[in-house]
């Protein structure tokens, strides 16, 4: 199956490169003031929704993890590379990492305040995006946030666009599109942050952070 085929795949890149991704954005938070403003502004809507639990879906090696717990949040950590989780762990220890996958999550139905996906869902094959999103939906409790991250497609005619990722392909989306799909999963925008690339930027894409929530 192509969703099996795109997992296995994500989980042996990400396995492979461990090491070295830990290495390169272990300060990723520190130059990046927008990526720390939307992630206050989530951490405030969460914690006054009354639970502080929240995902961090496709966490790596747990900095932004890490970071949600400073903010006052209850965080977990959830990654499909064993390698990624292992250093996770090593890193902070008293923070929970478990190895899993967004498309079938082991959460019980509504028990989360809030997800996190920060730019995990771009190794997702377009045609499975559904799922996950229906997974999303399912975890969060009524009233729950999720803030997704990905970066943004410039073709109107192609609402997903695929491209050469470092780790392995990857795909980007028209942000209007991905609220949509949000919206018929049951998941409302309530705020879009959009950044304009950069000169020093490795990738010269828009970078997209939806905020959306659970009715």
């Amino acid at each position: 199956m192509v969703e099996h085929d795109a997992l296995g795949t994500t989980r042996e890149a990400y396995d492979a490169v461990a090491p070295t991704y830990a290495q390169l954005f272990r300060d990723a938070l520190r130059d990046r003031p927008l990526d720390r403003a939307i992630l206050s502004v989530f951490a405030e809507v969460v914690s006054a929704s009354g639970d502080g639990q929240v995902a961090d879906l496709g966490c790596g090696p747990g900095d932004v993890t890490a970071y949600l717990g400073e903010l006052g949040l209850t965080p977990f950590g959830v990654d499909v590379s064993p390698a990624m989780i292992k250093l996770a762990r090593e890193a902070y220890p008293d923070l929970r990492f478990d190895v899993g996958s967004m498309a079938a999550l082991d959460i019980a139905d509504g028990a989360l305040g809030g997800i996190l996906s920060r730019w995990s869902i771009i190794h997702t094959p377009p045609q499975e995006l559904p799922v996950i999103l229906a997974e999303f939906h399912r975890v969060l409790a009524p009233g729950g946030h999720l803030l997704v991250g990905f970066w943004a497609g410039d073709d109107p005619s192609h609402p997903t666009q695929v491209f050469d990722h470092a780790v392995t392909p990857a795909y980007r989306w028209l942000p209007d599109h991905l609220a949509a799909m949000l919206r018929e999963s049951g998941l409302a925008e309530v705020a879009r942050m959009v950044r304009a690339p950069q000169p020093t930027d490795r990738r010269q894409f828009r970078e997209i952070q939806l905020l959306a929530r659970k009715g």
